[in-house]
């Protein structure tokens, strides 16, 4: 059986509260995680030093056994690094 695309297979936590993200397609994508911070069951993320631990994990991004987040919503929600590198250029 084929892995959904959506899988995360790495993830690199980012000081501006951003994640990139690499799924089971290949895909690389950055998911700006900031308004995830107004949602109470995130509140522990202010604090840089846990947000940085964010690990992929079964196949999702998780920080602790409390928290993670679901992996559909990661890759819907995530804009491709090649429209970040083409906006800086």
């Amino acid at each position: 059986m084929k892995e959904p695309v959506w899988v995360v297979k790495e993830v690199r936590p980012q000081s501006d509260y951003t994640l990139l993200l690499t799924f089971a397609d290949g895909a690389k994508k950055l998911y700006n995680a900031r308004p995830l911070l107004e949602k109470p069951i995130y509140a522990p993320l202010h604090e840089p030093s846990l947000f940085l631990t964010a690990k992929a994990e079964c196949g999702t991004v998780v920080w602790n056994d409390e928290l993670d987040i679901a992996p559909e919503h990661l890759y819907e929600c995530s804009l491709p690094v090649s429209r970040f590198i083409k906006d800086q250029a």
